[in-house]
């Protein structure tokens, strides 16, 4: 078991590095670190230009994007949540595709169909609005359960099948759900599964007073959307995904990872704990945060930092009538605690 307390992170991210690390860990590597995080941080002051007050929220999304990950937001209408994906993709200049999800919505409609081609006695595949960079499945709750199961595929393996014919997806490739808690009429809730597929769950929430007067004063952001301008390319981005799957991460904090989530299991108030999957979700989210700060390595923070997040919408608690299990994962934090330096 890994050694803990309840205090907070140790003073020196350094503690956090291995010797192996450290030999390997050239000036190369961390002026390449200190890069990612210049664009990594326009990219985010970008975006809260048009999304006020909501930074915390910003840089998960973008630390799914690091991680190639989807987002779940989960609010009540008029927040910010298609604000959020418009901006997302003006500032690292990613195409976007857009399905609006109702009862009749077809797999074909998101996915895309064959289509015939009389001149060539062929069918010929015709893209959906899957085929972006990133894409906002608006109100996802609102289609059947066989639309729904069209989207596991291609957010799971990124392609998708169709006519005995595999399609890969752009990368990078990330998916913008959203979901009205509030509504029940009309909507299917969605099966663990697919909830499972999302690397983070976030709810927006209502601005503050300040964040709001600005959204007057700029006409709900409309006016400043179309000033966006793109940070970085889409080579950049990839390069900074791959760079962020190298951020290291010390086996001790891999073992106290597994502490955090393995008590999702036992705990009496939780009847279905975290997955393996994540567990991996953690670890993605983590490396992800640490290279927004500039870093080659994670250190704790960078975990109880996304753990809400990335595993709430993953399990189910023993009382039915409690939706929100974020004060659980609280106390298994604060009773797990924080491991102490080697």
């Amino acid at each position: 078991m890994v050694s803990a307390n309840n205090s907070a992170v140790p003073s020196s991210p350094r503690d956090w590095v291995d010797r192996e690390h450290e030999r390997l860990a050239t000036g190369e590597l961390k002026e390449t670190a200190a890069s990612a995080e210049a664009i990594l941080t326009k990219i985010v002051d970008a975006i809260e230009t048009v999304v006020h007050g909501k930074r915390v929220a910003v840089e998960v999304v973008v630390a799914c994007m690091l991680a190639e990950g989807h987002v779940l937001i989960e609010d009540v209408p008029g927040v910010g949540k298609t604000m959020l994906a418009r901006a997302l993709a003006a500032v690292t200049g990613l195409s976007t595709g857009r399905v609006q999800f109702t009862a009749d919505l077809l797999p074909s409609d998101v996915t895309g169909t064959g289509i015939w081609d009389p001149r060539t006695g062929e069918l010929r595949f015709r893209s959906g609005p899957i085929f972006a960079n990133v894409l906002l499945a608006d109100e996802i709750n609102r289609a059947t359960a066989k639309t729904q199961a069209a989207l596991l595929e291609a957010m799971e393996e990124r392609r998708v099948t169709a006519d005995g014919q595999t399609h890969v997806l752009p990368r990078p490739f990330l998916v913008l759900a959203t979901q009205n808690p509030m509504e029940h009429e009309g909507t299917y809730r969605l099966p663990e599964s697919q909830l499972d597929r999302f690397l983070a769950r976030i709810s927006l929430g209502y601005p503050d007073s300040a964040s709001e007067l600005q959204m007057l004063e700029h006409d709900g952001g409309e006016t400043l959307i179309g000033q966006l301008r793109a940070q970085t390319t889409t080579d950049e981005l990839r390069a900074l995904i791959e760079r962020t799957e190298r951020v290291h991460m010390a086996n001790r904090l891999r073992l106290w990872l597994l502490e955090l989530v393995n008590a999702t299991r036992q705990h009496p108030a939780i009847a279905l704990g975290a997955s393996p999957r994540a567990t991996l979700a953690l670890q993605r989210l983590a490396r992800a945060r640490a290279a927004m700060a500039g870093r080659t390595f994670v250190v704790p923070d960078d975990v109880l930092g996304i753990f809400p997040e990335a595993v709430a919408h993953r399990i189910i608690g023993a009382n039915p009538g409690r939706t929100d299990l974020v004060e659980t994962l609280d106390a298994i934090v604060r009773r797990v605690g924080v491991p102490r330096p080697a």
